[in-house]
């Protein structure tokens, strides 16, 4: 429901798009006062609103309040206008109500200006935009993005394993999210090159970013090269593109954790962070009441873990 909706005199109803947005006024009386396109721009929105504020309180209602619907809701609200949203499945079911299959601007927008000014009770109200929540947005949504291609990247470089060795893949594959791994492929990118440096030199490189099973990795890798004597066609060509997959999967690790302490001190900083992380299943790290079991064998932990996932409702 729209706050002080009662003294709304001007309902504007638009209908977002990238290039240019469409936009319906009516007043109280459901007279139209303005009906035209109105492109995406800062200058166009703000002279369009200054202009229906002569006749009154103005409220504007858009059909997407994030991304593209993002800029003239900022404006309206920094020109003191109210503003709302009207989501789409209540979009939808009032449209089937309107004459017409048409799906046009003008037509939604007009839809929308409608059901602002005849149905407050489906609008839902936008306040002032929270920095915080819209910050946490765009960064999970960018975290997922890495993740995609941190899960591509790393499909590449085992398939390319299995075709040219497959004994080498079932001992590299599994540790593909250690930056040890990622490391040594980057230094020695084909099986000739491993058994070239040899076990001791493979277990020091290892042993820099992996302390507890560097040694135990460099061995494994070396039992796999032992077992194919044979150089399949295309060898050469992977150890040209090992390399860069490793590196990139490498930087993508990084830039992922670097997110993660960003999202974490943003959720900490929240007002409503101690109730979020207060429930059950919702949590940034060891919380109050909350210790993490351990096995009584540490040795068997892995060198690193994970970065901190942060779970937003």
């Amino acid at each position: 429901m729209i706050e002080n909706y009662d003294s709304v005199d001007v309902f504007v109803g638009v209908d977002v798009g990238k290039g240019e947005h469409h936009a319906v006024a009516l007043n109280k009386a459901g007279k139209v006062v303005f009906d035209n396109a109105l492109p995406n721009n800062e200058s166009k929105v703000r002279a369009v609103l200054q202009k229906l504020k002569h006749h009154g309180t103005v409220l504007v209602v858009v059909d997407q309040p994030a991304t593209i619907g993002a800029l003239p809701i900022a404006v309206a609200q920094a020109e003191g206008v109210l503003v709302g949203y009207l989501p789409g499945l209540a979009m939808r079911r009032i449209a089937d109500l309107h004459a017409g299959e048409a799906k046009t601007d003008a037509r939604d927008a007009a839809i929308i200006a409608q059901a602002a000014r005849t149905l407050p009770h489906a609008s839902r109200s936008i306040q002032l935009a929270d920095e915080s929540v819209a910050e946490l947005s765009m960064l999970c949504g960018f975290d997922d993005d890495i993740l995609g291609q941190m899960t591509a990247t790393s499909n590449r470089i085992r398939g390319l394993l299995t075709q040219i060795h497959p004994a080498l893949e079932r001992v590299v594959g599994p540790h593909l999210d250690h930056p040890a791994m990622l490391d040594l492929l980057q230094h020695y990118p084909s099986p000739a090159a491993m058994k070239t440096a040899g076990t001791k030199r493979m277990a020091t490189r290892l042993l820099k970013l992996a302390p507890r099973m560097g040694r135990r990795l460099a061995e494994d890798i070396t039992q796999a090269l032992s077992e194919q004597t044979v150089v399949v066609v295309g060898t050469n060509a992977v150890a040209t593109v090992l390399p860069r997959l490793a590196e990139q999967l490498a930087a993508l690790r990084r830039q992922r954790a670097e997110i993660a302490v960003v999202v974490e001190k943003l959720v900490e900083a929240h007002p409503l962070s101690s109730v979020l992380t207060s429930m059950p299943g919702v949590a940034s790290g060891p919380q109050q009441g909350f210790s993490p079991k351990l096995p009584a064998n540490t040795s068997s932990l892995p060198d690193t873990l994970p970065p901190t996932q942060v779970w937003l409702p």
